[in-house]
């Protein structure tokens, strides 16, 4: 049976931060959490090669889906399939998984190598692996969703109304790809036509998107694929304001 108390995970301070976690969670004090799962569930693999949040990730990536399908059912029952996949591919995202961990300060309680933790380029990534393992922690815990969905369920609420007022929100390559497909029967066309030395901008990488051998706009980022987002951005913007 899981334990009221985080017992036998560690040290009293790794007891007291595991703890801490659950209640920022929105979780009472008893909550039926196997805490060794947690333990596991944020501890990097750079900290131990078997027992890290692998396995528990690949459990949370199923149980995100399935959380975020369920709330999307019961708001809007009358919406079609194509509409949830929209939606809930944005909302199981790294980007969006990373914004919730960030919210949640789970980096305070991952335990990783110096190393690992001053990589930047691989915090967002690793940030919604933890998350996604603490998710798979909690289901494997009671095998239901009833310590998943009362406090994830707000921020998806919140996040599937952004979604319906602004289809496009954080996949515009997709929203112009529509478009221009619908319209044009054709696909856009993206070209780097930039790129800044390293260490001298925070956003690199200059990209244009074409239509038709017509460019349509531009975007900066630091990456080749944000660049290409930004662009894409500016394209739709200067559709919807252009070419109603």
């Amino acid at each position: 049976m899981p334990n009221s108390v985080p017992e036998q995970v560690g040290y009293p301070r790794r007891q007291r931060q595991l703890q801490t976690a659950i209640l920022k969670l929105g979780l009472p004090e008893t909550a039926p959490v196997q805490w060794k799962l947690l333990d596991r569930a944020l501890t990097h693999p750079s900290i131990s090669s078997t027992d890290n949040y692998e396995q528990l990730e690949f459990i949370g990536d199923a149980v995100v889906r399935i959380a975020a399908s369920e709330l999307l059912m019961e708001l809007y029952p009358q919406a079609s399939v194509g509409e949830f996949s929209a939606i809930r591919k944005i909302l199981v995202s790294d980007r969006t998984l990373a914004q919730l961990a960030d919210l949640y300060n789970v980096e305070q309680y991952l335990l990783m190598d110096r190393g690992t933790a001053s990589d930047k380029l691989g915090r967002a990534s690793r940030l919604a692996d933890a998350f996604e393992a603490i998710l798979g922690a909690l289901y494997l815990s009671t095998h239901t969703l009833e310590l998943v969905r009362p406090w994830l369920d707000p921020h998806f609420t919140r996040l599937s109304t952004e979604i319906r007022k602004d289809p496009a929100r954080q996949d515009y390559k997709s929203a112009l790809q529509e478009w221009t497909q619908a319209v044009h029967k054709v696909l856009p066309e993206y070209k780097v036509v930039a790129v800044k030395p390293h260490g001298h901008s925070d956003q690199p990488f200059t990209a244009q998107v074409w239509v038709q051998g017509e460019p349509y706009g531009v975007g900066k980022g630091r990456s080749r694929k944000a660049a290409e987002q930004e662009a894409a951005k500016d394209a739709l913007f200067k559709i919807h304001q252009y070419r109603p």
